[in-house]
């Protein structure tokens, strides 16, 4: 007959009571470590970005999913962000916050409906952004 061992990871009260200690030194330390840093730190970082949130319409005007939209600042030539839209035929970026203006489009290669037409490419969007804002837009498809 074999002998039973032990298992190791017993806690025995003294160790549950060394464990809790610990645990109550660290969060009295966490404490005078922020009370400390609070004055010295001014504040979160706020990210200044905006949003440009969309959504893409097919010619039944019903929401499409799955369609790549792009999306470039007015004087550049080539897409700097490109983006899906969802199962809602919602997409949303966000972009650098300050004045600017930025070209949407639907990339629609390939892309046929459940009638078997091809989508014809929709005509360029343009959204103007002040500040970190959000921007809805809305691309209709053919």
């Amino acid at each position: 007959m074999r002998k039973k061992r032990k298992p190791r990871t017993a806690t025995t009260r003294k160790r549950f009571l060394s464990y809790t200690c610990a645990l109550v030194l660290l969060s009295c330390s966490f404490l005078l470590t922020t009370n400390a840093t609070s004055e010295d730190h001014k504040g979160p970082k706020l990210v200044k970005t905006a949003l440009i949130f969309g959504t893409v319409w097919g010619p039944d005007d019903r929401p499409l999913p799955g369609i790549v939209v792009k999306i470039r600042r007015t004087g550049d030539k080539k897409a700097r962000w490109q983006v899906r839209s969802n199962q809602r035929g919602e997409f949303d970026q966000e972009v650098p916050s300050g004045k600017q203006d930025y070209v949407l489009w639907a990339e629609t290669n390939g892309v046929k409906l459940l009638n078997g037409r091809h989508l014809k490419p929709s005509p360029e969007v343009t959204v103007h952004i002040d500040s970190n804002e959000r921007a809805d837009t809305g691309l209709h498809l053919q």
